[in-house]
């Protein structure tokens, strides 16, 4: 069922017993925005509407986020899956072009796995700050108890309750995030392979200080690693076009102006990536 509000299209894709509410509007190229592990459409409402000043921008809740059903397990192949199902709707769309794929975090390491398997399916990638080929894992055996408690840090906890019931809940368990961001090291170990198959254009924002800006503790090398993962993948694939946000890994709720400004800047006037 479709509906209507103030331009805004609202639909449902129904995928694997889960049902992924999808949010249309403005005008202007097809543009998929996807969100990544922990965010919600509504939590991207800012960089979203900066979008549909030049894109017909379509975004969506991936399972257990947002207004989208909740299931027992979750794992990326699982994800990949709802953006697939969300993919394959607008298909049906008859939309002008295929769509430019924008996706943040874990989003980014799903849109690289689509467009590797449905090449025809994506004009263009907008990856920020995730698919990154990190040279190590972004978490080995003795940062688990540190994440651990991060996941399960009791004013994190009240949040997710006061978030439950809401566009913005996030109904996964500390433990499935942690098990998820164990499986996306695993994921990225051998991205570059998917990168090999992706003929379009692809640009990257990255922040510079992902894991933020402490001089202490593991951040110094986090960052360090993550910066070396694209400079690893801009040597391999040297047209990848990269742009740097002085920001940490949520950028794009604190620079979504200046990420919707690169986004609007890369693209030519026929809607290809600048050089």
């Amino acid at each position: 069922m479709t509906t209507k509000t103030n331009a805004m299209r609202h639909f449902t894709v129904h995928h694997d017993g889960v049902t992924i509410p999808v949010s249309r509007g403005g005008r202007g190229r097809p543009l998929v925005l996807c969100p990544g592990l922990s965010s919600t459409q509504a939590d991207l409402h800012e960089l979203t509407e900066l979008l549909r000043c030049d894109h017909d921008v379509m975004t969506f809740d991936l399972r257990g986020h947002g207004l989208a059903s909740a299931v027992d397990r979750y794992s990326f192949e699982a994800f990949l899956g709802d953006l697939g199902a969300v993919m394959a709707e607008l298909g049906r769309l008859a939309l002008p072009s295929p769509p430019v794929l924008v996706g943040y975090s874990l989003g980014a390491d799903l849109a690289v796995h689509y467009a590797s398997e449905c090449p025809d399916a994506v004009a263009e990638l907008v990856l920020i700050d995730g698919a990154n080929p990190v040279p190590e894992p972004f978490i080995i055996e003795a940062d688990l108890p540190e994440f651990r408690a991060m996941f399960e840090d009791p004013a994190t906890r009240r949040e997710l309750e006061r978030a439950k019931g809401t566009p913005r809940q996030v109904l996964l368990t500390a433990q499935d995030i942690l098990d998820l961001n164990l499986e996306i090291d695993v994921v990225r170990s051998t991205i570059l392979d998917r990168y090999r198959k992706i003929d379009c254009p692809i640009s990257m924002i990255m922040s510079t200080s992902m894991a933020g800006d402490s001089g202490e503790g593991r951040a110094p090398w986090r960052n360090q690693n993550w910066r070396a993962g694209i400079e690893r993948l801009v040597r391999e694939q040297p047209h990848i076009c990269t742009s740097w946000l002085d920001a940490d890994h949520r950028l794009v709720f604190t620079h979504a102006p200046e990420i919707a400004q690169i986004i609007r800047s890369t693209q030519g006037p026929a809607g290809q990536a600048a050089s």
